[in-house]
């Protein structure tokens, strides 16, 4: 869904300007407040790259699949405010029972990667492949995606993949079919199929608005073909940021998530999920140096924890994941008192049929893995 669909399904239920003016220590007493109040009716799972003034009040912290497996494991809150961006409440939404209602703070915060492939250009794109390579492509998607994507995959017998599971996911992929539609985000889906071996010159690209496939070689060569499609965040850090770090300092360490892009990753000391990233600064000796190829918040977290390390971002002139930054602290207030009001805001709720196929895609990765 669209950020404009995304406003207009709210049906003009926004924030008041008011609540911009509070001071934070009220704004913070009031949520404490309303926490307390509510107690385990009130779940509050926040992202990784969620600012500092949100996550402090968040119940669960991880990435968008594990915290929508930890809400659904939640049988207890009536209510769960998912503080990430829209696909992530989505998931919850579905995964979650019915009578528990998930609300995002702000539904202005979507990603722009998930808005990088729509149904309309998917169904196009599912047309167009169908007739040039036959019944011999299974969709996967990232879970960087909208439930309706995630609903194709599992409708085509396909899966929906994480970070951490992709290369799994893949060689489960390629026994089931000739080759892989990865949607949306390229990056990861040609740094994960270069892994298993599959060499560049067998992935194509699909260009979802000038419907167009960019390939120069012959096309029963094709294993993979890569949606158009990234993380805004990710692709930001270059091979000159790795070049100015190491010339800068030959013995740091560049780590960096593999939503970056492959020259980046290849020149990359290690890659992987944010839990990879998390966990590889987490055991390193005291003293080890870093630069961190991910979302800011993230990093200057990870920079708060390990003092005994040198730690930095890959990219100096950084800034954190803008939508996902949309969720703050006035939000936050707001979000919990409509609850407390019995006029909750922001309420996601998946379309049943949708719904079916999605989590269908995402119990097919999670059988797999």
């Amino acid at each position: 869904m669209s950020i404009v669909n995304l406003i207009n399904h709210t049906n003009g239920s926004m924030m008041p300007e008011y609540y911009k003016k509070l001071a934070e220590e009220d704004m913070k007493e009031r949520i404490r407040r309303i926490k307390k109040k509510y107690g385990e009716k009130l779940f509050i799972p926040g992202h990784h790259y969620q600012k500092d003034e949100v996550i402090q009040f968040a119940d669960a912290t991880g990435d968008s699949l594990q915290l929508a497996q930890v809400a659904q494991q939640n049988k207890k809150a009536e209510y769960i405010v998912f503080c990430g961006v829209h696909f992530m409440a989505e998931t919850a939404d579905m995964l979650t029972a019915k009578e528990q209602v998930v609300v995002l703070p702000d539904m202005r915060a979507g990603c722009s990667m998930a808005d990088m492939a729509n149904m309309r250009q998917t169904n196009r794109a599912w047309e167009e492949l169908t007739k040039r390579f036959g019944d011999t492509i299974i969709p996967l998607t990232y879970v960087n995606s909208t439930a309706e994507i995630k609903a194709f995959t599992g409708r085509n017998g396909g899966a929906a993949v994480t970070s951490s599971n992709a290369k799994h996911i893949l060689t489960w992929a390629l026994t089931q079919k000739e080759r892989i539609l990865f949607l949306p985000d390229q990056h990861l889906g040609r740094n994960t199929a270069y892994d298993l071996g599959i060499p560049l010159s067998r992935m194509a690209v699909w260009d979802p608005i000038e419907e167009e496939l960019l390939y120069d070689g012959d096309l029963q060569d094709v294993k993979v073909i890569l949606w158009k499609g990234h993380c805004s965040v990710h692709e930001k850090f270059t091979v000159s940021n790795i070049k100015n770090v190491k010339e800068r300092d030959p013995g740091i360490n560049v780590i960096v998530h593999p939503e970056c892009t492959h020259e980046v990753v290849m020149l990359s000391d290690f890659s992987g999920s944010t839990k990879k990233i998390i966990d590889t600064i987490s055991k390193a000796e005291p003293g080890s140096k870093w630069a961190i190829g991910t979302e800011m918040n993230l990093v200057q977290r990870i920079i708060k924890r390990h003092p005994d390390k040198q730690i930095e971002s890959l990219n100096p002139d950084m800034c954190p994941c803008l939508t996902m930054n949309r969720i703050d602290l006035p939000h936050l207030l707001w979000s919990l008192e409509q609850i407390d009001k019995g006029e909750p805001a922001g309420v996601i709720k998946v379309e049943e049929a949708v719904a079916k196929d999605a989590v269908a895609s995402l119990n097919r990765m999670l059988g797999i893995s």
